[in-house]
């Protein structure tokens, strides 16, 4: 475990140029008859993708350039567009450069423009998990686009969540892993109850109408301002509130912002989907090498937990970085924050070139 606190790391991040991306290509693929885990069955199931750069392959006909980036909860495949992330990462020379790979940015069952309740199903959508979310990553990227090897899988969040289980269920699929702003454990702890709040606050809701509201129920409002709390670090919050007048109206847009956009029954979805997450038991059967970062200020995925540092020892080629809060850091919204990890993201590609 390196808990980085060299001032370097803060001085290149400074020095840092955020240049545009390419457009991204983007497309969906339909999946006939998808299977969830709850034995549940949607005769089609879409999910939509963005992809950066061009597939190369080897002279088998295989992809050898391809790397999987996947979002976190509420979230979609757009976040990697912001240029603290693709600005950083995607350009000419710059570690994940589109003339050398061939990114591919899913959104996740529920999410973004794939199928999900609020399409019309409603709470009468499959009650999917983790586990499906991979293997429709998985048939995206065979059945869709004929990428059955990945260079790279990387995701933040709920993405690093499905990294991490990326690793286990399919070890020999990629060369490499890097799951940022995620623990290899169990939803449990704090973790668990600020999700079981969302949880509650919907399904007891009066104005849910068991998913069948015609305007949205107000505990859409508790949940926006839950996301908004463990989003950041209080560092921030405070600079950015720093009187109970400005707090109460930053509070205020946000939830405004998100209500515009936002549906209770997507969000209850995405957020009771981590129900089935639990990578611990399978940790030894990671077979590419996997480098993880946190940051200090994560209230989601607090250091002082120690669960990273003894899980991290069970994956047989496993390094994991704890970056320490600092002026760049974002608490959990520090993993799109490409230039505060990038050095990593380089070094884990050097490591895994061979492989």
């Amino acid at each position: 475990m390196i808990n980085l606190r060299s001032p370097l790391l803060f001085l290149a991040v400074l020095c840092t140029c955020l240049l545009p991306a390419q457009t991204p290509t983007e497309g969906e693929v339909t999946l006939r008859d998808f299977r969830f885990h709850s034995g549940e069955v949607l005769t089609e199931l879409r999910v939509h993708y963005r992809t950066y750069g061009t597939p190369r392959r080897d002279a088998s006909g295989v992809v050898r350039n391809a790397v999987l980036i996947l979002h976190g909860t509420t979230g979609s495949g757009t976040q990697f567009l912001r240029p603290e992330f693709s600005g950083s990462l995607f350009g000419p020379g710059q570690p994940l450069d589109a003339a050398t790979y061939f990114m591919v940015l899913p959104d996740g069952i529920g999410h973004g423009q794939s199928s999900k309740p609020s399409d019309g199903l409603h709470a009468k959508f499959p009650h999917y998990g983790y586990l499906d979310m991979v293997e429709a990553q998985r048939r995206l990227l065979s059945e869709g686009l004929g990428v059955t090897h990945l260079r790279l899988v990387m995701g933040t969040s709920m993405g690093g969540m499905h990294a991490w289980l990326w690793g286990q269920l399919h070890p020999e699929m990629m060369d490499a892993l890097m799951p940022l702003a995620s623990l290899p454990t169990q939803i449990a702890g704090r973790n668990r109850v600020w999700r079981r709040a969302i949880i509650d606050a919907i399904r007891q809701d009066p104005q849910w109408l068991d998913g069948e509201y015609r305007a949205q129920p107000q505990s859409l409002r508790t949940a926006a301002m839950l996301l908004y709390f463990m989003g950041s670090n209080p560092v921030l919050r405070q600079a950015e509130a720093s009187t109970l007048a400005k707090t109460d109206a930053t509070l205020d847009k946000y939830v405004a912002a998100y209500l515009k956009t936002g549906d209770a029954n997507d969000v209850l979805y995405a957020v009771e989907a981590s129900r089935d997450y639990d990578p611990g038991p399978g940790l030894e059967r990671i077979q590419a090498p996997l480098l993880t970062v946190n940051t200090a200020d994560d209230l989601i995925n607090p250091p002082e937990l120690g669960i990273l540092e003894r899980e991290i020892r069970r994956v047989p080629k496993g390094r994991a970085v704890l970056l320490p809060l600092g002026p760049q850091t974002r608490g959990h919204g520090s993993h799109t924050v490409a230039a505060l990890w990038g050095s990593f993201l380089v070094d884990l590609l050097k490591q895994s070139e061979l492989r």
